[in-house]
């Protein structure tokens, strides 16, 4: 469940650098350090991966398939989220 957690606030907080860049409040350059940087060095996409797939060998594979789609949904949710309350604020 951490895993999970730290993964949604990493793509929450990048969705809300992209959509400070795009809306001009925010420097291009500050996407490396932060984007890269920052929310790649706080997200554990690996751990996710390595959970993933030891719930698969454990015969977990409901669990296994629950968490990749719950990941990959919630991240592009927080993305999205991030974005758009960015925008919405300095847009």
């Amino acid at each position: 469940m951490v895993t999970f957690t730290v993964n949604a606030v990493g793509c929450l907080i990048l969705g809300a650098l992209t959509g400070a860049v795009t809306a001009g409040a925010a420097d291009a350059h500050l996407q490396l350090p932060v984007g890269t940087g920052f929310c790649g060095t706080l997200t554990t996409y690996s751990t996710f991966s390595y959970e993933s797939l030891r719930l698969a060998q454990t015969r977990a594979r409901f669990y296994a398939a629950a968490n990749v789609v719950a990941s990959i949904v919630t991240g592009l949710g927080a993305i999205f989220l991030g974005s758009t309350v960015a925008q919405a604020i300095w847009g």
